[in-house]
């Protein structure tokens, strides 16, 4: 199977995503709170709501936007099957970290720069070893770690696997151009997330703060994860992925199956162009292929099956 193959031909990827990842989590030996997301969200320092103006054909007055500059700060967030989330890397759209950024109190979380505001190879190990591991370790025993990622590939270098292959972590990747349906993050936590920063930006600015710098940003924010981290949102993105409880009909429902004649398909040329935000990040054009503390592959088995039935 391609894992690669574009949104209009996601059924496919996604039943077989179901049957590899419901393998995995039936297994004797895991448990609910050893199963984990991690994913990167974007927000914007500045946040506020979006104001629409509707005038007549031929009013000749000019209407611009505030804000022309817009400054986006990512969090790595990461979110457990039993409720639980963990302590967030942020990372600064900087070279260097300034002390003057952090000064609001936030005991556990870690932080990181890139000139582009985005996370890196780099970045990823970093979270794995200095985030993702310390908090999870003492929870799980010798029991195995499940963390399921999209699939950029700052997720999937050497280093990674390496780690995840000497630490007991089983690393599962979801096909590309399914996030949206199939990661707890992205379905039930990050647009609450957005919302509750959102809210706390215009209260301030309604208070007669007129900049939003990086100064304010982890008290806002801080803020906002308490309101929109809730076990009942946490529950609910692992319920609508159909992971907790296992329950790949939630997901299914609402796609509809390819069309089955190859000769009737709309061609790609239909989507003018176009490429979804989550494959324009390094996603690489033949991904690595994540591995479990057995060596066995989370993806290859599609591989295999897909072969074997050829």
């Amino acid at each position: 199977m391609d894992w690669n193959r574009p949104p209009s031909n996601i059924h496919d990827k996604i039943v077989e995503w179901f049957e590899i990842i419901g393998g995995v989590l039936q297994g004797p030996t895991i448990r609910s709170e050893n199963v984990y997301n991690m994913d990167e969200t974007g927000v914007i320092l500045s946040m506020l709501g979006c104001v629409k103006v509707l005038v007549g054909e031929e009013d000749a007055r000019d209407f611009q936007g505030a804000r022309v500059k817009r400054t986006t700060i990512t969090a790595i967030e990461c979110i457990s099957a039993n409720g639980s989330y963990l302590d967030p890397m942020i990372i600064w759209p900087a070279s260097t970290h300034r002390a003057d950024w952090t000064t609001y109190h936030t005991p556990g979380w870690h932080y990181a720069c890139s000139d582009s505001g985005y996370t890196n190879s780099k970045i990823s190990f970093e979270w794995l070893q200095r985030v993702f591991d310390p908090q999870t370790r003492v929870r799980a025993g010798q029991q195995p770690r499940v963390l399921i990622c999209d699939g950029f590939g700052t997720h999937e270098t050497v280093e990674m696997l390496e780690f995840c292959f000497e630490h007991n972590i089983v690393l599962c990747r979801m096909p590309s151009h399914t996030s949206h349906k199939l990661q707890p993050c992205d379905v039930a936590v990050f647009a609450p997330l957005k919302a509750a920063y959102r809210d706390q930006v215009e209260r301030l600015e309604r208070g007669g703060v007129n900049t939003i710098g990086k100064q304010l940003f982890t008290a806002l924010y801080r803020l906002a994860r308490d309101k929109a981290f809730t076990k009942k949102n946490i529950l609910a993105g692992w319920a609508k992925s159909g992971l907790f409880p296992f329950n790949p009909d939630r997901v299914l429902r609402d796609i509809s199956q390819a069309d089955p004649n190859p000769d009737t398909a709309i061609p790609c040329e239909a989507t003018n162009g176009f490429i979804p935000e989550e494959s324009a990040l390094e996603t690489p054009l033949t991904p690595a292929t994540p591995v479990t503390p057995r060596g066995r592959s989370v993806t290859a088995v599609a591989d295999r099956r897909e072969h074997s039935s050829v």
